[in-house]
């Protein structure tokens, strides 16, 4: 049996604003375990960005358990649930994040050298970026790349340091067919050579056909998981 990497059990988060509450979800049972490559789908609204934000410890839950890594990630002050972001997860976000002002490869460095990697954090991000096919664009600044080229310098940043766990938010949804194709597969590579995990919120079928198991979120509750 696999290890269980994530148990989320009745978890529920609210937001107000003002006197009104917003339910984002009610309840959620889950369970992510080593090696899978999943996708959390559903319609808009129905709690998937949400979900990611608690399981990335981007935020807290505002009822049940969230239990990463085997911590309670609501007994975590804001200092360790940084330093799990930093040392257990790697993020890759719809919009990129990439720095501009840095190359690919700079943009790669800046998590290791977040945590603490000293002279050899170079040879370490060219080291991905050839592994992803993206040496040529080491020395590039992001507005001189397109964006599926931006996306994929995103995902060497968010595995750079081999993280246990890979939370990606719509990974292809700037992205034509191709260039989601081959993102998809430099994904399933890293999973089926480093054994890393991944999780995405998606709407899009092209992720769902590549995934392990799918998770369906509706009104903030999982409708259907395989």
């Amino acid at each position: 049996m696999k290890t269980a990497l994530l148990e989320a059990h009745e978890v529920r988060k609210e937001f107000r604003t003002g006197r009104i509450v917003v339910h984002a979800l009610r309840g959620i049972d889950l369970t992510l375990r080593e090696g899978d490559f999943a996708a959390l789908v559903g319609p808009s609204g129905s709690g998937k960005t949400t979900l990611l934000n608690l399981i990335g410890a981007l935020d807290v839950a505002t009822a049940g358990r969230v239990e990463l890594f085997g911590k309670d990630l609501a007994h975590l002050g804001r200092r360790a649930r940084a330093e799990v972001r930093l040392r257990s997860l790697g993020f890759v976000f719809q919009a990129y994040n990439l720095v501009p002002v840095l190359t690919a490869r700079e943009n790669v460095e800046f998590v290791l050298e977040l945590q603490g990697v000293g002279v050899e954090r170079r040879q370490r991000a060219l080291s991905v970026l050839r592994e992803l096919s993206l040496e040529d664009l080491a020395d590039r600044r992001p507005h001189e790349m397109s964006g599926g080229q931006q996306q994929r310098v995103a995902v060497a940043r968010a595995v750079a340091s081999r993280p246990r766990l890979v939370l990606a938010d719509e990974p292809t949804a700037n992205l034509d067919s191709g260039n989601a194709e081959t993102l998809l597969r430099m994904m399933r590579n890293l999973r089926d050579q480093h054994g890393m995990t991944f999780l995405f919120s998606t709407h899009d079928p092209q992720v769902v056909a590549h995934a392990s198991r799918v998770i369906t979120l509706r009104d903030g509750s999982v409708d259907h998981a395989t």
